[in-house]
């Protein structure tokens, strides 16, 4: 038996040493990666019987060897365009001298010049029924080696025909997608050629915003809003030079222009709807043509305006998208959450890009350090607004629409919630703070309606509680102000917080200036006895402009339930119930938006 196991052991060893053998042979004859990849491509069209698991798994890796492969030759680089084409299910071929890649589907096709050495000549892009044109991105992708972009522009136009319908059909959709670019290019024009507005003011107040046309695989992109952060460099707070061409398609919020299939029938333009070349009005406003059969069509389809990333929107923002539209936003009814976790929620991911730490536990409680100040800030978000519920929202990823007209209505009503969502989310930071932290201020941010909140906090001088109402108006204007208990000394106007917030749109840059505000009146010890005094006689301040004291009793301002001035005890209003009356001026103070660098 020893005999018998010792010549299986031999013939064991005299397998492997043959095998190893042949291994080394064929290591010796190895041939270039890209003979290695033609074979296996051969081989795989051969077996024709081969299922689809293996199928798959002999082609991801082809793809491997292919990303491995330096793309140095014509060969080369048409063997890498080939395998991007088939990774996005498209079609290529080449021309009979190597030096053009066609890369094709029914609806369009791309381009790829060569000369023979490999090198980009050019890229063109033609969708059916057009000629080629070139495309700079598509270019600079290419010369770039940059073939990840490359794919994801070759996805793009796969995905815009999408849509129901045979050819004939998805040519007529695409048609009025076309229309509907053209006019929104000339309500840009119209909106500058009447305002002399540059770049940030064309973002925050252009009836399309920002129009940055169609690319490749890249839609139409009108940027709406940003915020002061977004366009001041942060630790210098100088203002970026921004233009049109070095504004990144994702900065702020920016929506998409694009058509899609639906259940339902609408009537869309297949040629544009504006007549003239010049605004009706200082604003920009452009003149369109009726709407009638001869330059509209019904179509299974919509247009849509698709956020760069899904924000949070309120209920009723969401209503008053429909009704502008006379389109359901959503075609089933969404799954509502409470606005603020929304808010906090989106606001978390942005400052997670690019991270690979997990977000640090907040329970709606978040810590905002500033350069003198701590603060705790506790977002109530669960506080109830209307019929003992509260502010209920939704993420909205389209906004569906059939008219360039209703485009400026949409923008200005997504510019509403996201300057609502700014001031919200700027109290949300990864920041993590002790709760003992000496010094540290606590905040409390309760909504009051779907545009409008207060900020509680602690009074800087009396120890009482005092808070700030912020209405947001519209993305343009905020109106805040500020109440207090009778006998509290003010410790700073209206319009001083409105002017804060309008430069920052930040909650916690904002309560730093009013605490430092209120520290200088700290500081004239004499006076505080005085101004407390002329606060509970109801007297005018004298040979003091600095400070407007408080009015005494009088209407609600602002319309808050229960708070009627006074001390009479009515319930509801702001934190600090009945004992808070609102400061010298008896209308909300208000501005138009004036971005400043963060202070």
């Amino acid at each position: 038996s020893i005999n018998f196991g010792e010549t299986l052991t031999f013939e064991k060893q005299s397998r492997m040493v043959a095998l190893l053998e042949r291994l080394h042979a064929k290591h010796n004859a190895s041939r270039p990666w890209q003979e290695t990849c033609k074979v296996v491509r051969q081989a795989m069209e051969k077996r024709s019987t081969m299922n689809t698991a293996g199928h798959q798994l002999l082609l991801s890796c082809l793809e491997t060897l292919q990303k491995a492969l330096k793309v140095s030759s014509l060969p080369s680089m048409t063997d890498r365009l080939e395998s991007i084409a088939r990774q996005n299910m498209l079609g290529s071929h080449l021309s009979p001298s190597g030096t053009e890649c066609y890369i094709t589907s029914d609806m369009f096709y791309v381009e790829v010049q060569l000369d023979t050495s490999g090198e980009l000549v050019d890229v063109k892009v033609a969708h059916q029924g057009e000629n080629p044109t070139s495309c700079p991105e598509l270019i600079q992708h290419l010369r770039e080696k940059n073939f990840e972009e490359f794919s994801k522009h070759l996805k793009g136009l796969v995905d815009l025909y999408k849509l129901p319908g045979d050819n004939k059909l998805k040519t007529k959709m695409y048609i009025a997608l076309q229309s509907l670019e053209l006019d929104l290019t000339k309500m840009m024009h119209m909106f500058r050629f009447a305002t002399n507005a540059n770049t940030v003011e064309t973002i925050l107040h252009g009836s399309v915003g920002l129009l940055t046309a169609r690319s490749g695989g890249h839609l139409v992109s009108l940027q709406c809003y940003v915020s002061p952060y977004d366009i001041f460099e942060e630790g210098t707070g100088t203002q970026l030079n921004l233009t049109d061409n070095s504004v990144p398609r994702s900065l702020g919020v920016s929506v998409s222009v694009t058509i899609e299939g639906t259940s339902a029938v609408y009537k869309l333009p297949i040629a544009p709807l504006i007549t003239g070349s010049h605004p009706v009005d200082n604003k920009g406003t452009p003149s369109f043509s009726t709407v009638t059969n001869s330059n509209c069509v019904d179509l299974p389809a919509c247009f849509f305006l698709k956020m760069n990333r899904p924000m949070p929107f309120s209920l009723s923002f969401i209503q008053r998208m429909t009704n502008a539209t006379s389109i359901p936003v959503f075609e089933t009814s969404p799954s509502l959450s409470p606005l603020y976790q929304l808010i906090v929620q989106s606001q978390l991911q942005l400052l997670e890009e690019g991270t690979a730490t997990p977000p640090p536990s907040h329970n709606m409680h978040f810590y905002s350090v500033l350069p003198d100040q701590q603060h705790c800030y506790f977002l109530n978000g669960d506080a109830p607004v209307q019929d003992g519920r509260s502010l209920q929202g939704a993420l909205v990823s389209k906004i569906p629409f059939r008219h360039p007209a209703q485009v400026p209505l949409l923008l200005d009503i997504i510019r509403h919630q996201a300057a609502y969502n700014t001031l919200i989310g700027s109290c949300v930071k990864r920041t993590s703070i002790k709760e003992d932290s000496a010094g540290l201020l606590q905040f409390e941010v309760c909504p009051l309606t779907d545009s409008s909140f207060s900020v509680s906090f602690q009074h800087p001088v009396n120890e009482s509680l005092v808070c700030v109402v912020m209405e947001v108006i519209d993305s343009r204007q905020v109106s805040c102000k500020l109440y207090k208990g009778m006998s509290d000394a003010l410790i700073c106007t209206d319009e001083f917080i409105t002017k804060v917030v309008q430069r920052c749109m930040s909650i916690p840059v904002t309560m730093r200036a009013i605490r430092r505000k209120a520290e200088t009146i700290q500081a004239d010890t004499p006076a505080l006895s005085l101004i407390a005094q002329m606060v509970k006689n109801n007297l005018p301040p004298s040979a003091s402009p600095t400070y407007n004291m408080a009015a005494g009793d009088g209407p609600n301002p602002v319309g808050l339930p229960g708070l009627t001035g006074g001390n009479t005890p009515t319930g509801g209003g702001p934190p600090g119930g009945p004992n808070f009356t609102a400061s010298a001026t008896a209308t909300p103070r208000h501005c138009t938006t004036t971005y400043g660098p963060p202070l």
